[in-house]
């Protein structure tokens, strides 16, 4: 065999090895190209769109009800609003679906109020729900800091509710009594009654901490023990009975020491006068 033939050989079988490989690569990158046109868009690059259009949303309501507190880069305005960098949309989120914000003028306590009506881009209603998630995204797309979980309602109480009572006894009894009652602070101040709050408020009350209220990171209670603490909250919510007997308005110690002042203080005298007076 001579050495001419030996080479044709090789370079037939060289180009039949090349031209497979590229028939391989023309059908892989056939079938890639055919799969991106027929799949679906990818959740996240969805839920992220949804974002950006909800943000967009929050920067028309932000103009038109808020910057002039607030200052047109969230840096706030002296003597009319702090800053809202770093609030995350936890904040946002519980300071206008509450009616707390837009406030009227700065106090000791911003109560809960009716809701401010807000209007979409075209003049019809929003709800002031959809308001608040909207300027919540605008917020936390410029300023950063705590976010809501995506859950909603019910979906965020937790499985243990008993939990939750223990760690709200410990962390929240102080100021909102036993069952959330709420209860008077110092310098006009309040612990509002949780009995109107949603599980979404309640949760984002935690995160954002408003008014008095302390800061919850994720390191000092964990998501599920946030939830559990809203399954408690919200179980005790118009409770009238009580499995240990009358609960005195859900106050706690002082109405019940109140109680034993007043009626069986009052119980004994009125027994030492009536043995005094057979005597």
């Amino acid at each position: 065999m001579t050495t001419s033939t030996i080479r044709t050989r090789y370079r037939g079988k060289l180009r039949r090895r090349l031209s497979g490989l590229l028939a391989i690569g023309i059908a892989l990158m056939a079938t890639g190209a055919m799969y991106a046109a027929a799949a679906p868009r990818p959740q996240t690059a969805a839920v992220a769109q949804d974002q950006a259009a909800l943000a967009r949303d929050g920067e028309r309501l932000f103009n038109n009800h808020c910057i002039s507190c607030h200052g047109a880069n969230l840096q706030g305005v002296p003597d009319r609003g702090p800053s809202l960098i770093g609030v995350g949309e936890a904040a946002v989120y519980f300071q206008v679906s509450t009616g707390r914000m837009p406030a009227v003028r700065q106090e000791a306590q911003i109560e809960r109020k009716p809701l401010k009506e807000f209007r979409h881009a075209d003049g019809t209603e929003m709800a002031a729900e959809e308001a608040a998630e909207a300027l919540g995204a605008f917020v936390q797309a410029n300023g950063g800091g705590a976010e809501l979980p995506q859950e909603r309602g019910a979906a965020l109480r937790g499985e243990d509710p008993a939990r939750g009572g223990q760690l709200f006894r410990l962390n929240c009894a102080s100021c909102h009594n036993f069952t959330g009652r709420g209860g008077a602070l110092s310098s006009g101040k309040f612990a509002p009654n949780t009995d109107e709050a949603s599980e979404e408020q309640i949760y984002a009350a935690m995160l954002a901490g408003p008014q008095s209220m302390p800061r919850f990171s994720d390191r000092q209670l964990t998501p599920e023990e946030k939830r559990d603490i809203v399954a408690y909250v919200k179980s005790v919510v118009g409770q009238k009975n009580s499995p240990g007997g009358y609960a005195l308005g859900g106050f706690g110690p002082i109405s019940e020491a109140l109680a034993v002042f007043l009626v069986g203080l009052g119980a004994l005298i009125g027994v030492a006068l009536w043995i005094g007076a057979k005597a």
